[in-house]
């Protein structure tokens, strides 16, 4: 069964990931999460959370989003099986990624990077929730 309001929340949705990370690419996120990762291995060494350089980095969200946008013709298409992907994608990177940008840079009281973005991802989360239903 074709769905294309599933098809364009999840294609507006992977540029709306492609949006973020440049903002967070832009404004150097990796030395922002790194200390911090740092700082939370100091008091709970036994979590197991990574740290990046930044070609690493760019470079698994860029192969993150390129499988994004290639399996857009299955949600075009209505796969079942990629709305039951895209619920915890649009609440976890999504929805849940935006809030904590707006949490942080109120707590830090400064603008964390990726929070000029952090709109466009809350709503393109939103979305592709609401089209996944």
């Amino acid at each position: 069964m074709s769905d294309p309001a599933f098809g364009m929340a999840w294609i507006g949705f992977a540029l709306a990931v492609g949006v973020h990370v440049a903002d967070e690419a832009v404004h150097d996120f990796l030395s922002v999460y790194n200390p911090a990762v740092r700082a939370v291995r100091a008091r709970l060494p036994f979590l197991p959370i990574p740290t990046f350089t930044f070609p690493v980095w760019i470079g698994g969200l860029i192969a993150g989003i390129a499988l994004l946008l290639a399996l857009s013709p299955l949600a075009f298409a209505g796969e079942v099986r990629l709305r039951l992907v895209a619920w915890p994608l649009a609440i976890v990177i999504g929805i849940g990624n935006a809030l904590l940008h707006f949490v942080g840079s109120a707590w830090y009281r400064r603008p964390m990077p990726g929070l000029f973005s952090a709109p466009l991802l809350l709503v393109a989360g939103a979305a592709l929730l609401a089209a996944a239903d």
